[in-house]
């Protein structure tokens, strides 16, 4: 394993739109396993593909220790309720602000083996479902946001 460069914001790969993975190779496996690594040495909770500039949507999340959740061509297929609460980002360092999240999330996605999973979550873990799939499609948590310094 290693860890991977997390990209800034200002940097282009964090803009665009991410392509779905065709084929899950030993090559993807290597870039789940990095990501780990990297969202865990940053102190992160989640990590999308794009903020280590790879344009492709893979996404890894670990709310709790141990408990790693690790999405391939990952959609939010429901969602209720709403919660407003601080976020952060890895790839927008020593900045918080006030996002609204709905409550409760279920993604479907393809795991490393290429099984369809189906996963629901709620308050933090929604949080990060919403956070991390929004990098997929080139957009930052800044963006609707309410930031500290406008508080």
């Amino acid at each position: 394993m290693a860890k991977l460069q997390i990209r800034k914001l200002g940097d282009e790969a964090l803009r665009k739109v991410c392509r779905p993975v065709e084929a899950i190779t030993p090559r993807v496996h290597r870039l789940l396993d990095d990501m780990v690594e990297t969202m865990r040495a940053a102190n992160g909770c989640g990590l999308a593909a794009p903020q280590v500039g790879i344009l492709r949507r893979i996404v890894v999340i670990e709310v709790e220790e141990g408990q790693v959740i690790e999405l391939i061509n990952p959609k939010i297929v429901a969602f209720s309720g709403e919660q407003e609460a601080e976020e952060g980002c890895l790839s927008v360092p020593n900045r918080w602000g006030t996002t609204k999240r709905p409550m409760h999330v279920t993604v479907r996605a393809l795991d490393r083996n290429g099984k369809e999973i189906e996963l629901t979550g709620s308050d933090l873990l929604a949080r990060a479902f919403c956070h991390e799939l929004d990098h997929l499609d080139g957009k930052l948590f800044i963006d609707i946001a309410k930031m500290a310094e406008d508080q």
